[in-house]
């Protein structure tokens, strides 16, 4: 016999994005299937921000700012891509 497969759990489309944003800029970095990993990436990002913080300082360039939020399959954009990590450094942020 075949065991039923609740619809809740079928249709359950949520993602946990990092959501980078710089400035009015705002742009999804990176989606995981869960929290957990989602916050990971997120202190890992702040480091590498960190780590080049007075690169950022001198060339007059913001430091993106890093955010988990659920988000579901739907509302990415099509040609969606993940946001490398130093992107920013090189002006692959927006």
């Amino acid at each position: 016999m075949v065991e039923p497969v609740s619809l809740s759990t079928a249709r359950d489309d949520t993602l946990w994005a990092v959501v980078a944003s710089m400035g009015r800029t705002t742009r999804v970095a990176e989606i995981f299937s869960n929290r957990v990993a989602a916050l990971a990436d997120k202190a890992w990002r702040e480091q590498q921000v960190r780590a080049y913080e007075s690169f950022l300082r001198t060339s007059r360039q913001p430091a993106p700012s890093y955010d988990v939020r659920p988000i579901k399959r739907a509302e990415l954009p099509r040609a969606w891509r993940p946001l490398p990590a130093l992107g920013f450094l090189h002006g692959k942020f927006a």
